[in-house]
């Protein structure tokens, strides 16, 4: 049992339980006003309650404002062009990484005190989103991610076409999932910027933030008890490595994802609620309640007020509260169209999560109408706007349903051809999923209540739609971010809940305040979490920066990049790989060839002699009958080494024969890129190339 000291809620008002110290003023004093002294008196409390208490209060109170300042000043320090085969962390100083460590060992003292307060829990895990992911947003003077800038690319265009991009080519897919573009053109037509660069550098920062509010509905439907709610979230954001939160169809796909399956989880956690007050103080009804809501003992206790008026209640509003509302399931339709139009994987997430969870008969009438929901509006749009994708696409993706095993370990190639920090890296990212993954199963094994609230269907989902396709070598790593909800709460279970599931605290009634279910750990077990945390947070910082020299571009190579945006209309654009700051900027006007994405012998011949595959490039005729242009950039360059795609011979002597090819001539030139264009191409009518290219 957990004594009153310990309990969730406690609030500074007179209301407060009778552990706590409060002053009264003498009723029978005429000179002092009843209003007046319940605010005295609960002044008094809530300073008694926010005084530090104990060295472990202290740190909880100093940590976060000595983080925050550490993280400050240590950015002045950093040199992005220390950065190497492990990227940013080669360039970070050693006084940024005091910050992360402090960070985890004041929310450690956090999660030790009494009564873990919201505003503290909180503050701490915005200063860790804060230093993971507005670090490179205020370091970069540029965009980062060659995948960002192309969609700001594709923006651009619908933006000028007023919509669907004709002439397309392989871009042609994002007419047919416009969601994500179509949204940020309307913002930039209501706020009347110029372009998406403006807020897309910060889009990491934002999404972060606003997946706080769809964590805290999920994991509320689970438990009050707040040292479990916000443990579950720093474990997310801890070891959320997988950099899928960049400005990208993807990341808003997965928040609304996250928000769907939040509003679902907590209309069942509502309804097991409602059940379990109709049902009465029977024992054991608590947990029962809590079957798909809040089963642990620290769930929200019944509603206060006579039995009678309690059963009324739920006589009146059992009709209205058994299935959806027409507000918030209109609200849910909105929130699926846009995943429907906007990703392809996203639905197929959320219908197998929803599929799980449908599986319990007492879910059925609250999630089916959902489920129904997402496949009839993704069979609908596949079947009319992305059917040209899916009559293409169709047969790979029924071959891959028979290649699960293939699909599962897509993502771990060519780990060998990279270089060895890159190698490290990969591996510390599969460790820490491993790691994620274990922590959540054993609080699956160690807590039954965990087992009764849908969170093993949310992470059992992902996985089984893992064996069913590759997703061109991500899946691996799309199941495990679609996992992570679940399982950062189950682990979170395993390091600070207690096991609470005994007669005693089954057979609470009705009316009485929630217990949580754990305890403040002692100095060992304290101990233990942090170390833990503190690995768990050095894997992600890992697999989020390891690859920045290579996501990361320089002012020169926008510039050059910006220079062949703007050659003529039906030019050729031949670059090394696509890892480029806006490559694919007019892509309605130009035709692109990137070297780098040729297969099989191709790319063997790309490797053994790259003058002669440059040369056959350039003398393939141009269709649109423009000019033809070679870039060469830093970033394409690192690409190829980091990830392994071309021996480091191969690139030098792809420069090697560009620079001393007679029929290329330089008409661009910095420190960080290279521009050239094919003369036999002017034979065609080509238009002169843009000024303003500088040679040094």
């Amino acid at each position: 049992m957990t004594d009153a000291p310990e309990r969730e809620d406690v609030r500074p008002d007179p209301r407060t339980p009778a552990h706590r110290t409060t002053v009264h003023a003498d009723p029978a004093d005429p000179a002092v006003p009843a209003g007046s002294a319940r605010r005295t008196a609960g002044m008094r409390a809530a300073l008694a309650a926010a005084a530090p208490t104990g060295p472990s209060g202290w740190v909880a109170l100093c940590a976060l404002p000595v983080a925050t300042a550490v993280w400050l000043a240590a950015l002045p320090g950093v040199r992005l062009s220390r950065m190497g085969d492990l990227g940013l962390l080669q360039a970070l100083p050693p006084l940024w990484y005091a910050a992360p460590v402090l960070l985890t060992v004041g929310f450690v003292a956090v999660l030790r005190a009494p009564v873990v307060r919201h505003r503290w829990a909180g503050a701490y895990v915005l200063a860790l989103i804060l230093v993971i992911h507005a670090t490179p947003s205020l370091l970069y003077p540029t965009l980062r991610y060659a995948w960002a800038w192309k969609h700001v690319a594709i923006i651009d265009a619908m933006l000028r076409h007023g919509g669907a991009v004709p002439g397309a080519g392989k871009l042609d897919v994002y007419n047919q999932w416009p969601g994500f573009f179509e949204f940020h053109a309307l913002v930039l037509r209501a706020t009347g910027l110029d372009s998406v660069l403006g807020y897309a550098s910060w889009y990491p920062v934002i999404t972060n933030v606003l997946l706080l509010g769809p964590l805290l509905l999920l994991y509320r439907s689970f438990t009050t008890d707040r040292r479990l709610l916000w443990g579950g979230i720093w474990l997310y954001y801890a070891t959320a490595w997988v950099g899928q939160d960049y400005f990208s169809p993807q990341a808003l796909a997965y928040l609304l994802h996250l928000t769907v399956i939040a509003l679902v989880v907590n209309r069942l956690a509502a309804r097991r609620r409602l059940a379990g007050a109709g049902a009465g103080a029977e024992p054991g009804a608590g947990v029962e309640a809590g079957a798909a809501g809040p089963a642990s003992p620290a769930g929200p206790a019944s509603p206060v007020g006579p039995a009678g008026a309690r059963a009324l209640g739920t006589v009146l509003d059992a009709s209205s509260r058994a299935g959806w509302r027409a507000a918030p399931f209109a609200l849910l339709l909105v929130l699926i169209a846009a995943i429907v139009s906007s990703h392809q994987l996203t639905p197929v997430m959320l219908a197998a999560s929803l599929l799980l969870l449908a599986l319990g008969r007492r879910n059925r009438r609250t999630v089916l109408p959902v489920l129904a929901a997402v496949v009839g509006l993704t069979v609908l749009w596949d079947a009319t706007v992305a059917r040209p994708f899916v009559s293409a696409n169709l047969s790979g993706l029924i071959s891959a349903l028979g290649s699960p095993d293939h699909n599962a370990v897509a993502g771990l190639a060519r780990l060998g051809e990279a270089p060895f920090g890159q190698i490290l890296a990969s591996w510390a990212d599969r460790g820490l999923t491993a790691a994620v993954l274990l922590l959540a199963l054993a609080g699956a094994l160690r807590h039954r209540w965990v087992r009764r609230v849908g969170l093993l269907p949310l992470l059992a989902a992902p996985i089984a739609v893992l064996l069913a396709n590759a997703y061109d070598g991500e899946m691996l790593f799309r199941a495990y971010l679609f996992a992570l909800p679940a399982a950062a709460f189950l682990a979170a279970a395993l390091l600070w809940g207690n096991r609470a599931d005994t007669p005693a605290e089954n057979a609470l009634p009705p009316g009485t305040p929630p217990r949580p279910v754990t305890r403040p750990g002692g100095p060992l077990r304290t101990g233990v979490c942090a170390v833990l945390l503190l690995g768990l947070l050095g894997g992600t910082l890992f697999g989020y920066y390891s690859k920045e020299a290579m996501n990361y571009f320089t002012p020169q190579e926008v510039a050059a990049v910006r220079y062949v945006a703007e050659t003529p209309a039906g030019s050729r654009i031949i670059s090394l790989t696509a890892n480029e700051p806006g490559g694919e900027l007019g892509y309605d006007t130009h035709d692109r060839l990137v070297l780098g994405d040729a297969a099989g012998e191709d790319l063997r011949h790309l490797a053994a002699n790259p003058g002669d595959a440059l040369r056959s490039a350039l003398a393939a005729p141009n269709a649109a009958g423009g000019p033809t242009y070679l870039i060469l950039t830093r970033a394409q360059v690192l690409d190829c080494e980091l990830t392994g795609l071309l021996p480091a011979s191969a690139v030098q002597g792809l420069a090697a024969a560009a620079a001393a090819e007679p029929t290329l001539r330089r008409v661009y030139a910095n420190q960080d890129a290279v521009v050239y264009r094919y003369i036999d191409s002017d034979a065609g009518g080509g238009a002169a190339a843009p000024a303003g290219g500088s040679t040094p």
